[in-house]
């Protein structure tokens, strides 16, 4: 079953490459989607893909990449799809 995601991040998440290590994890598990830096210091995602390979980006998430410091991670489920072609980082 495929899902939607929306996913705010927060703690030590930007200046530590979470964005470009986001777009290899996603790539990796075939998501489509994307990932930016909010103006508040968090970073945002929006995820689509197979059911199992949401769990496994999400359960990345909360690790993130090896500088960050992920304090909390806010996740909700969306309803429809957009069917995005790809996984890209917003800028």
């Amino acid at each position: 079953m495929r899902l939607k995601i929306h996913v705010i991040i927060s703690g030590k998440v930007q200046g530590v490459w979470f964005r470009v290590n986001t777009k290899n994890k996603a790539e990796q598990l075939n998501l489509t989607g994307w990932v930016r830096n909010t103006s508040d210091g968090k970073v945002e995602a929006i995820f689509e893909g197979e059911e199992r390979d949401i769990n496994k980006m999400i359960k990345w998430c909360y690790e993130g990449p090896p500088l960050a410091n992920v304090k909390n991670v806010n996740v909700e489920t969306k309803s429809q799809l957009n069917g995005f072609l790809r996984f890209e980082i917003k800028y």
